[in-house]
């Protein structure tokens, strides 16, 4: 019946700036983007890296999210990588730094950064 996570919707407050982060730094690629004309929604982008899709979502007057990472909800969204200290170190030449970790986690090495919104995105080497 029920088959995988299909996408991620994600809200951003700037949509280009978010879409050049997953882009041209997490290295998702433009699935699809169209304009939409239902309100509040006003544009929709579905960023694809290997069989995950993210959609971002250009919504008029886009309301700040809590910045406490422990509400209630969904928390992260996780991204698997092939070496932790190399993924480190081109995020730091990219410019964006690692908010949390690395650190061991059972079998696995778990960091953190954040988008140009403050969203988590988890890191995790298997």
């Amino acid at each position: 019946m029920f088959k995988r996570i299909d996408h991620v919707e994600i809200i951003p407050c700037n949509l280009e700036k978010t879409m050049s982060f997953y882009t041209d730094i997490l290295g998702f690629r433009i699935k699809q983007r169209y304009k939409i004309d239902v309100s509040p929604l006003a544009e929709v982008v579905y960023l694809e890296l290997n069989d995950t899709v993210v959609e971002l979502m250009r919504v008029k007057e886009p309301v700040p999210a809590s910045q406490n990472p422990w509400q209630i909800g969904y928390r992260a969204l996780a991204i698997e990588v092939d070496d932790m200290d190399e993924t480190i170190k081109y995020l730091n030449d990219k410019g964006v730094a690692v908010t949390w970790g690395p650190v061991i986690s059972g079998k696995s090495k778990r960091a953190e950064i954040k988008d140009p919104d403050g969203l988590i995105i988890e890191l995790r080497q298997w």
